[in-house]
């Protein structure tokens, strides 16, 4: 699909934006890309797309790899690794909030590549409780704040996701069929929320919430024992999490002070 340069608002500068424009094309074709293709998806020039992708090079946003097809570049790394770890600090009082008042572990994850990698967490003050390190990354088909994240995607992409991964079962409730998981994704949209049945760790419930932010999707989620969250407490912590969500959705959009 042909995506349309965006005009620069009053002020702004079009080679900056055109610059982002290919960054992120690059970033929705899975990370590399030849000069044609991205032309194709911007709607740029080939002449203008090339001088802008060889000055991207040059200051190493981008690179080219010896198949003369262009990746992202080592420089967006350590801007990402920045960004995430800002994110996790403007979340971790709205996650506080969340663990005070349900008191159970929350999480934030946000979508990388066909992973969710997480990046902010407070544990619950329970002595038995879910702990994830920041920074692991984690399967979409099979955890909550991944069922999330995907739910926020269009359907084309969730199902080449699932032709790159496969739904390989982890614990013996992985949801494996790609039916199954299309009917829980659209049961979350119509809901604003998705569960996780011990679908990677036996005997975790989670409850999760994708979140749409201007930086692309994020998710928010309560994990805990099955002991202790159980149906009861799935419907109290449920819509408790999706305040959360939307609080976080005001955060990154610049409507509530960080």
């Amino acid at each position: 699909m042909v995506r349309s340069v965006s005009a620069p608002a009053a002020g702004g500068v079009q080679s900056l934006v055109r610059g982002f424009e290919l960054l992120e094309a690059i970033g929705e074709m899975g990370g590399e890309a030849g000069l044609s293709e991205l032309a194709g998806r911007t709607g740029l020039a080939p002449g203008t797309t090339h001088r802008i992708v060889r000055t991207l090079v040059d200051l190493g946003y981008l690179r080219q790899v010896p198949s003369r097809r262009y990746t992202l570049g080592a420089r967006l790394v350590r801007l990402g690794d920045t960004a995430s770890k800002l994110l996790g600090r403007w979340a971790t009082p709205v996650l506080t909030d969340l663990v005070d008042t349900v008191g159970e572990t929350a999480n934030l994850a946000l979508l990388d590549g066909d992973r969710a990698v997480y990046v902010a967490q407070v544990p619950s003050p329970h002595s038995v409780r879910m702990f994830t390190e920041i920074g692991r990354r984690v399967p979409l088909h099979c955890t909550g704040v991944g069922k999330a994240l995907l739910s926020l995607l269009p359907g084309a992409e969730v199902d080449a996701l699932i032709a790159r991964t496969g739904l390989p079962a982890v614990t013996p409730t992985t949801i494996t069929d790609p039916g199954a998981l299309r009917s829980e994704l659209a049961l979350a949209r119509e809901r604003g929320w998705i569960r996780d049945e011990g679908e990677q760790e036996a005997g975790v419930r989670c409850v999760a919430v994708a979140v749409p932010g201007p930086t692309g999707p994020v998710a928010v989620s309560v994990s805990g024992p099955q002991g202790r969250v159980d149906e009861a407490a799935m419907a109290r912590i449920a819509p408790l999490v999706v305040a959360a969500a939307r609080t976080l959705e005001e955060l990154l959009a610049g409507k509530v002070g960080a």
